[in-house]
């Protein structure tokens, strides 16, 4: 009986010797570091640790095909995710959760309950599927709060944007004023104009990096506006008042946004009412008579008996 717990002590060990190993810098790379110390070498070694334990758990299951253009990496920079090692991240999760999970949920039904067979399996299964969606469904999460972020403020910015080039400034130097500006409210949206300033200044033509701005926030709305700034350049339009029809309309449309989300709150708060509030309510008022009319029949019932 003995037997089993020395050769699981001696297989975590070895396991944990291994890894420390793996993971511990050589002498090079220690003496390159004393040589050229980086300037935040607390990140920069924690950021080579995560590389170094995701990649190889991250060739499991990351697909085959060029990163470059995929919908994937589009997906990310709709999260906002630009680090070129965030995949890895992102593949090794998807590898390492089903077994942490589908592990946990086997000592908890173990220790909780008598699953065993064929039920045992399908709650296994289950839990490492949950570990697969994880992180897709963080990656969603991440995307919808970024892009309503950016659609929410996105308004002001073309108000802004009005207002700078009806003060004479140029759209690219009002791109950069505005980027500015929106810092205060919205950093997602910062960080994009920005990210956009920088593509214009670096030689991409302006058609190209609203193009580009427009998929990697992913909002519909920001790909009309570049195809609105686009076709007002090409055909020589005002600039200012294809920006006032357009700030317009999208206020609109975050009004009517709002409206929608404020007509569905009755129905979201039917199932809380039904299931927690009436049923407080009716205890509260309907209890004491309840209490009085059981004190007065039984009284009654019992003279008869």
């Amino acid at each position: 009986m003995l037997i089993v717990p020395l050769l699981v002590f001696l297989a975590v060990s070895i396991g944990l010797a291994a890894l420390f190993l793996w993971l511990a810098p050589t002498r090079t790379e220690q003496r390159l570091e004393a040589v050229a110390p980086s300037a935040t070498p607390e990140a920069s070694a924690w950021t080579e640790t995560a590389r170094k334990v995701a990649g190889p758990l991250a060739k499991l299951a990351v697909p085959e095909g060029e990163w470059e253009g995929s919908a994937l990496r589009l997906r990310f920079l709709n999260a906002g995710i630009r680090h070129p090692d965030a995949r890895l991240a992102y593949f090794a999760a998807k590898t390492v959760l089903p077994l942490v999970l589908a592990a946990a949920a086997f000592f908890w039904l173990r220790a909780t309950s008598d699953a065993h067979g064929a039920k045992l399996l399908f709650y296994l299964m289950v839990a490492a599927l949950v570990g697969v969606y994880l992180p897709n469904l963080v990656l969603h999460f991440a995307v919808k709060s970024r892009q309503r972020e950016i659609f929410e403020n996105f308004p002001d910015a073309a108000d802004l944007m009005l207002v700078c080039v009806e003060a004479g400034l140029g759209l690219d130097a009002g791109l950069t004023k505005v980027g500015e500006e929106i810092r205060r409210k919205s950093q997602a949206l910062a960080e994009e104009l920005h990210l956009t300033n920088l593509e214009m200044r670096a030689g991409a033509t302006r058609e190209k990096s609203l193009r580009n701005l427009a998929l990697r926030t992913g909002i519909e709305e920001i790909g009309t506006f570049a195809t609105m700034l686009t076709q007002a350049d090409r055909f020589g339009t005002s600039i200012s008042d294809s920006l006032r029809v357009f700030s317009d309309d999208l206020r609109h449309k975050r009004q009517v946004r709002a409206e929608e989300a404020a007509a569905k709150v009755p129905t979201k708060m039917l199932f809380p009412l039904v299931l927690f509030i009436f049923p407080s309510v009716i205890m509260v008022v309907l209890g004491p008579a309840i209490i009085q009319v059981v004190r007065t029949l039984i009284p009654l019932f019992a003279g008869r008996g």
